[in-house]
């Protein structure tokens, strides 16, 4: 029997039902549970899920829903869809450009801040093959409805965004013939007769009231310029746009002639009235409470004859016009690949922009505020901007670079080598590696584990040879300051702790003793490493209690190689742990003809809870206290007095 047909009209009803349970449910369960129960090819349930979903969207548009959460609720679950599979991954950015072509600018502004927010989960691996050609178009699609001068921040908003998605080698971003944006026109009076400048010169100077030197007007107002201006200073000044516009005119000798001679005029007259740095400071104080403290930017120049007398009063009106001047300047000394063969610069050209370059930095140094600081931070961008032509020019290749392959003469090999050649059995023993330098470091050696035991290999110090500056600076005779040690270098301490671990057993030994850093738990050591380590007796001998039941750690022990008996022994290791299990939970007798403290006893009690282990713990304590006096004889007394005479007499005998 053959499977029943697919029905669209259904399904999509079926899609769309589903939809909008899940768009009240805020979850999209419920849809995967439908798309799960309908029969069917899953490209044919996911194409007709799509188009569900974009008449729920088109259904919404129609309503004229004035918030813009029930449209990002749609987009939500189709970006949910995509991730469990039902749905093509295209479908967010279709609906999203319907909402954008169907909106007006106001809720597109807002629409565009869930674009922007989620950037990262249209990078991602799903969405960002299938999506990329989508949201490029619907970004051009929202930059030919705004206006550049009137929605100047959406449309930075746009191309900031593009530039987080697409990688820095796109080639669809890059501009990479060089060319200008041409139709970027700056318009101003052309026509003499028309001008108003220079008119009413005369009567202005005759009803203007004379004002003593040192003197300023009611409001402090600044001075307006002090240059004549006349129509020629303007002409000439807005004229010098149509250069920067289109920096190739420069190449033809009569445009730069022209471009010359107006540009020494205008950086003369920014030369000959410098601003001040008060008179800048008010005026931008003035224009920030104007402005409700917010920066305005205009994405055109105003070209009004009334306003060129403010205009060159103005240091960000100044520093504008300059830096166009460094930009002009870069881009024809530079190196540009789709330049022409005779757009080239001849010495008196180059000559000439090498000098002007020079006074642009100095006037620009000289504008207030922070003239130093602003001028070297263009400095530093255009440096930068330098960088990026070269990347330009190079074909912009990959930032990842790949690995490169070494293409090494081969060594000269027989056709067919014998078996002792290559096994180290030859006249040359050689054994080959499959590389240069490992074959190199193999062969050094005709037997490598003989090569190892060697003693040049053993690079591990001897206690008395590493610790014995520790211990001379620890001598109170030499005067040695405590940050002066060794034992406060860090790096000594790390070396010093893993000498212990190998060659000394106090390193394993439980104690009580708090120590606030391991500089004083190094001074505690380097103490007893002064009175034990002897001098004939190397501390590669030393024992540490696993080697030898019957030497247990006698020969480090010994307070000197002379000593009269061995009672006047300090007590070892092994004899604290054989009195530690005779003794057991008797241990808090010993401790109180020990002298030892209700709140060390608390302590030990605390630290363990096996009373052989408590018992250790009080003798380690009692000759972490005593020191040098922690000797066979007084704790043989200490045992008599508790009553432990038998344990006493073995520990005599011993």
């Amino acid at each position: 029997m053959s499977p029943p047909l697919f029905n669209f009209v259904d399904v999509k009803e079926k899609f769309t039902a589903a939809a909008r349970q899940a768009l009240c449910g805020k979850t999209c369960k419920h849809l995967i549970t439908v798309f799960n129960q309908i029969s069917g090819n899953e490209t044919e349930k996911k194409t007709t899920l799509d188009q569900a979903l974009r008449g729920a969207l088109g259904d919404q548009i129609v309503e004229q829903k004035t918030s813009c959460d029930e449209y990002l609720s749609l987009i939500y679950l189709s970006i949910d869809a995509v991730t469990e599979g039902i749905c093509s991954a295209t479908t967010p950015f279709v609906l999203l450009g319907d909402v954008l072509d169907c909106l007006p600018l106001d809720m597109c502004d807002k629409i565009f801040c869930f674009v922007e927010e989620n950037v990262s989960t249209w990078k991602s691996s799903s969405f960002y093959s299938a999506g990329k050609n989508y949201l490029l178009r619907m970004c051009n699609d929202l930059l030919r409805r705004l206006s550049k001068s009137q929605n100047t921040v959406f449309c930075g908003r746009i191309q900031l965004f593009l530039a987080r998605l697409f990688p820095l080698s796109e080639k669809s971003g890059l501009n990479l013939q060089s060319q200008f944006n041409l139709d970027n026109v700056t318009v101003f009076n052309k026509n003499e007769q028309d001008s108003t400048l220079g008119q009413k010169q005369t009567d202005e100077k005759e009803d203007t009231m004379e004002v003593e030197e040192g003197e300023m007007g009611e409001d402090d107002a600044p001075a307006p310029c002090s240059i004549p201006i006349d129509y020629n200073l303007y002409r000439k000044f807005w004229t010098l746009q149509d250069y920067f516009r289109n920096p190739l005119q420069c190449y033809d000798k009569f445009s730069w002639m022209t471009f010359l001679k107006y540009s020494d005029e205008t950086l003369a007259v920014f030369k000959s009235f410098k601003l001040d740095d008060m008179q800048a400071s008010k005026r931008k104080m003035k224009d920030l409470r104007a402005s409700d403290g917010e920066h305005v930017y205009f994405a055109k120049f105003l070209t009004s004859e009334k306003l060129m007398d403010l205009q060159l009063s103005d240091s960000n009106f100044r520093r504008h016009i300059l830096l166009q001047y460094l930009i002009l300047f870069q881009y024809l000394k530079g190196q540009v690949k789709f330049k022409s063969s005779s757009c080239v610069l001849n010495d008196d050209q180059s000559a000439w922009i090498e000098e002007t370059t020079k006074l642009v930095y100095q006037l620009l140094r000289e504008t207030p505020p922070d003239g130093d600081k602003f001028a070297t931070m263009v400095e530093h961008i255009l440096n930068t901007e330098e960088n990026w032509n070269a990347w330009k020019n190079e074909g912009c290749p990959s930032f990842v670079k790949e690995r490169s392959v070494d293409d090494k003469p081969k060594r000269p090999t027989r056709k067919r080598q014998a078996p002792e050649d290559f096994l180290g059995k030859g006249p040359d023993r050689k054994i080959f590696m499959g590389n240069d330098e490992l074959t190199r470091l193999w062969n050094l050696n005709h037997d490598n584990m003989e090569a190892c035991k060697s003693e040049s290999r053993e690079f591990m110090p001897s206690l008395d040879e590493f610790f014995a500056e520790a211990i001379e600076q620890a001598d109170p005779v030499n005067m040695i300051e405590e940050e002066y040690k060794v034992v406060r270098n860090p790096n000594y301490g790390w070396r010093a702790l893993r000498l212990l671990s190998r060659r000394s057993p106090h390193f394993f030994q439980p104690t009580n003793q708090k120590f606030k850093s391991l500089a004083d738990y190094l001074d505690s050591m380097v103490s007893k490493l002064a009175k034990e380590l002897p001098k004939d007796i190397p501390s590669e001998e030393i024992k540490t209690g696993e080697e030898d039941d019957d030497d247990n750690g006698d020969n480090l022990l010994k307070e000197s190689n002379d000593s009269p008996s061995i009672q006047s022994k300090t007590v070892t290791g092994q004899q604290m742990d054989e009195l530690a299990v005779k003794l057991g939970a008797k241990w808090k007798t010993l401790a109180s003809h020990l002298d030892m403290k209700a709140a060390e006893m608390r302590e030990i009690e605390t630290d363990s809870e096996d009373v052989e282990m408590q018992a250790k713990l009080l003798l380690v304590a009692w000759q972490d206290r005593e020191g040098q006096q922690a000797t066979v004889e007084n704790l043989v007394t200490a045992l008599n007095a508790s009553g432990f005479s038998q344990i006493a007499d073995s520990l005599s005998e011993s």
